[in-house]
């Protein structure tokens, strides 16, 4: 007689999400496969004749997709940058950079490793348009950010400096020396002609 047939995953997980299309054509679906769903599954067939399994083997893969992207990056000469980028995907994604479309190594002051970018000491020639790039056997994906390194000489125009201060004797005065500069400003101050030194006022 034609068998039954049935079906179950041979590492005893459940079948909830499983829909059988018939017990004699033997169509197995499973809905919006998930990596859960990876695995032995066995189909049986049995009538009053006897009993036989059939096994098969589901992979399941994902091509590449973002968790964490870089961003564009504003820094002054000499600071450092450290860029960080991360994907999900089946097999897990391997990671490379570019600059200018061209491929990024690691030297003496850029550092790359798994999806993470580091430069030390910028200059530059560091701006660029660069490109985090993930990739598996399924996929690839990029992320691009611009760097743009600033250098500028100290401005006091955004924050001048107070032209008169008013302190009573023996109060205390803080007069405040904030200029905008790229790379940060190297600040000393004079009383007239003379050069100030720290003491206990």
């Amino acid at each position: 007689p034609v068998p039954s047939i049935s079906w179950k995953r041979a590492d005893g997980n459940s079948l909830t999400k499983i829909i059988e299309h018939s017990k004699t054509k033997g169509v197995l679906e499973i809905p919006n496969v998930q990596q859960e769903d990876e695995g032995s599954y066995e189909c049986i067939a049995g009538n009053i004749r006897g009993i036989n399994t059939a096994r098969g083997q589901l992979f399941v893969y994902a091509l590449p997709e973002w968790d964490k992207r870089i961003q564009n990056a504003f820094l002054s000469l000499y600071d450092s940058l450290f860029w960080e980028c991360k994907a999900k995907g089946k097999p897990s994604p391997s990671y490379s950079w570019l600059k200018n479309g061209q491929p990024l190594t690691s030297e003496e002051r850029i550092r790359t490793e798994n999806g993470t970018l580091i430069i030390r000491m910028l200059n530059m020639s560091d701006s660029g348009l660069y490109q985090c790039v993930a990739e598996n056997k399924y996929g690839t994906i990029y992320a691009n950010a611009e760097l743009r390194v600033i250098a500028a000489a100290p401005d006091f125009s955004k924050n001048p400096v107070e032209k008169r201060s008013v302190v009573q004797v023996g109060g205390e005065v803080t007069i405040g020396c904030k200029p905008s500069a790229s790379p940060r400003a190297v600040i000393s101050w004079r009383k007239d002609p003379e050069i100030l030194h720290q003491n206990k006022r």
